[in-house]
């Protein structure tokens, strides 16, 4: 066996791991997906779990949870780890409601919560002290246990998750059967993520995640206490979420201490450091053998060449012999170049509306796009981004306004459910189509680069993976040498490496682009104008990329919290100076110790004044429904609203004393 490619970490300090793989091996037949692999999870550890589709992530989680074994070596778990696993195919009761579904982690504080509820009416219908007694006693002890597992706050917990992850409030009566595959998966989320657990292992979960509930997750995530292991191809998320890389590659892995973008130039380094050596040691190796193959059959110098021999067979048996780097292994070559430029205007909106039932999408919407614009469309699912790509491609109409491609234009269009693509058709067969006059060679040769080799060219398209059908769609579009690119989720199915390869070729497309997607590292990569779209009409156009237009987001906010602050001050302040003023005069005993009993009157007053506009200001903030789509903001706006409570009532003592 190889030696493991993870880290090498003493004996105590893999005691104090919640979870250690040591010198772990695992097949599935003949494939050896993971070898000799020893990997540490701390107490703590936020950590990505990349690797190329099959490279052995599932396996990994798999291993952690026990649902498998492995052939060799040892899977060691903290006693009681509660562990809680998100696959990516989610497990619900189809006859449950949403709620009852979710609201099942609380099974226990439900229970308890109808038992208070019993013995309180029970103490409406005894008369009898004695029994009186025992039913309150009773009671006292059942709702110690509701506070103590946290039973008051249990619903608003699960209004937090729901909300955060895109649920309506409509949504909660719905039964299982009836949401969408991509609801059931969030449902399944929303679930995972209310369980008392101290390792949570995420298969892709913004999967089936706009941006809004993708970025609630990463807050939610970095306020969790416990330890995380994420395996996504979300490199946004990775970079902020988590300080630890896992990378699953060549049967081993590999733990890098930092978040993705670090991983990313530390791996170039390595890459580059390893083809360097490899091509190294190939020069010396070819050398060799040349020098072998030259004089082994001369007396003077066979002896010599039968000894380097030895020493290269001995190399190979100690398993010296470099492999080929992942650098110079075959990766999908991506390149789209326009038959021609094109005319400069391409495609235009004005005063466009759409609405489906009495759900109004757009509403009066202008837009114009010219040769090589790059733009961005981001929104809720299910606000009308796909279906302004096709209006855009004339498959759907508007019911007011016009929209107009203009003509004299090749699109290329890659629609996220891959419609295109005829499943039952031959893959050599679908491709060689778009161009008859290619031989089978050359269309062998150009499908190699998308990394269908062999016999690969002749599978029917519906029997490959997600990710093959779109490396499928890719090689397609390519071939049409479009000027328009109109994408649809283009990276739903890609690895890292694949989408890498994607953003570049999008980055030297000298065409236009139209990309609906919620990879945020893919908008920051590729546009340079961005579209909102929020499902109620309403849309904003924005110059720049995705963290341009979020940074501008965070200063409207920023500035509109300070005018309504100022505002509510200069509103409020005279009315409360004269309501304090017309209080009794009544002396209430002061505590002598509060730090409020040592400013003046006037001071305090001030402080009264103000203390009593921040919890004004905090109370309007608790009507805002966004609210309860962050937890992290929900929780501390609770805590600073208890806290100031407390202080106010403090101080209107110490004020009562001191104008009595």
């Amino acid at each position: 066996m190889r030696p493991a490619k993870g880290p090498v970490t003493s004996n105590r300090t893999r005691n104090m791991a919640l979870v250690t793989l040591q010198n772990t091996t695992k097949t599935y037949g003949p494939k050896v997906v993971l070898e000799n692999v020893t990997l540490d999870i701390q107490r703590g550890d936020k950590a990505g779990l990349i690797g190329a589709n099959g490279a052995g992530k599932t396996t990994v989680f798999r291993l952690i949870t026990g649902d498998v074994r492995p052939d060799y070596g040892t899977v060691t778990k903290s006693r009681g780890l509660k562990v809680g696993y998100l696959p990516q195919e989610p497990e619900l009761e189809a006859t449950a409601t949403l709620i009852d579904e979710v609201a099942g982690v609380f099974e226990g504080l439900r229970l308890l919560e109808i038992r208070m509820h019993q013995l309180a009416e029970d103490m409406t219908h005894h008369h009898d002290s004695h029994e009186l007694d025992g039913i309150m006693a009773e009671y006292d002890t059942v709702r110690a246990r509701f506070e103590a597992g946290g039973g008051y706050g249990y619903a608003t917990r699960i209004n937090e998750v729901l909300g955060g992850l895109g649920f309506s409030p409509q949504d909660e009566a719905l039964p299982v059967s009836a949401l969408s595959g991509g609801q059931k998966c969030r449902a399944s989320l929303a679930k995972l993520l209310l369980q008392d657990t101290d390792l949570l292992l995420l298969d892709e979960p913004t999967n089936h995640l706009d941006i809004d509930a993708t970025r609630w997750l990463e807050k939610w995530l970095a306020g969790y206490m416990g330890s995380v292991v994420i395996v996504s191809h979300d490199r946004y998320l990775l970079d902020r979420v988590v300080g630890k890389i896992i990378e699953v590659e060549d049967r081993g892995v590999t733990v890098y201490g930092c978040n993705y973008s670090h991983y990313a130039e530390a791996k170039r380094t390595r890459l580059l450091q390893a083809v360097r050596e490899y091509t190294r040691q190939q020069e010396w190796l070819k050398h060799q053998r040349e020098f072998i193959a030259r004089t082994k059959a001369r007396k003077d110098t066979a002896k010599q060449a039968r000894g380097r021999q030895w020493y290269i067979e001995r190399m190979e048996r100690d398993g010296k012999v470099l492999e080929r780097p992942q650098a110079l292994r075959d990766k999908m070559k991506l390149e789209f170049n326009p038959a021609d430029r094109g005319g400069d205007m391409i495609f235009r909106c004005e005063g466009v509306s759409k609405r489906y039932d009495h759900r109004v999408l757009l509403e009066d919407f202008n837009l114009e796009v010219t040769r090589g614009q790059k733009v961005g469309i981001m929104g809720p699912n299910g606000s009308g981004k796909t279906t302004l790509l096709k209006m855009a491609l004339g498959q759907v109409r508007p019911d007011a306004g016009d929209v107009r491609l203009f003509e004299n234009l090749t699109i290329g269009y890659y629609d996220q459910e891959h419609e295109a693509l005829n499943l039952d058709g031959m893959l050599i067969e679908e491709v060689r189509a778009l161009r008859p006059e290619c031989s089978e060679q050359q269309v062998r040769s150009y499908l190699a680069s998308f990394l269908f080799f062999g016999d690969d060219v002749f599978k029917t398209i519906g029997n490959l993976s997600g990710g093959e059908q779109s490396r499928v769609l890719l090689a397609m579009l390519v071939w049409m040498a479009p000027h328009v690119l109109v994408l649809d989720e283009p990276t739903n199915h890609l690895d890292i490496p694949s989408k890498e390869v994607l953003e570049e070729a999008l980055r030297n497309y000298e065409g236009t682009i139209l990309l609906v997607s919620h990879d945020r590292y893919l908008l920051d990569q590729v546009v340079d104008r961005l579209i909102v779209v929020h499902g109620d009409g309403r849309s904003d156009i924005h110059p720049g990329n995705y963290t341009d237009y979020v940074r501008r987001q965070d200063e409207i906010a920023a500035e509109q919290a300070a005018a309504e602050a100022e505002a509510a001050a200069q509103s409020r302040q005279g009315a409360k100076r004269g309501q304090r003023r017309s209080r009794s005069a009544r002396k209430s005993a002061a505590v002598v110790d509060s730090p409020w009993a040592r400013k003046s009157l006037d001071d305090l007053e001030a402080v009264i004044m103000e203390t009593e506009e921040r919890i004004a200001a905090l109370e309007r903030q608790f009507e805002n429904e966004a609210v309860y789509r962050d937890a992290e903001r929900a929780r501390g706006l609770r805590d600073e609203y208890n806290r100031l409570r407390g202080d106010l009532e403090e101080m209107l003592r110490v004020w009562e004393s001191h104008a009595g």
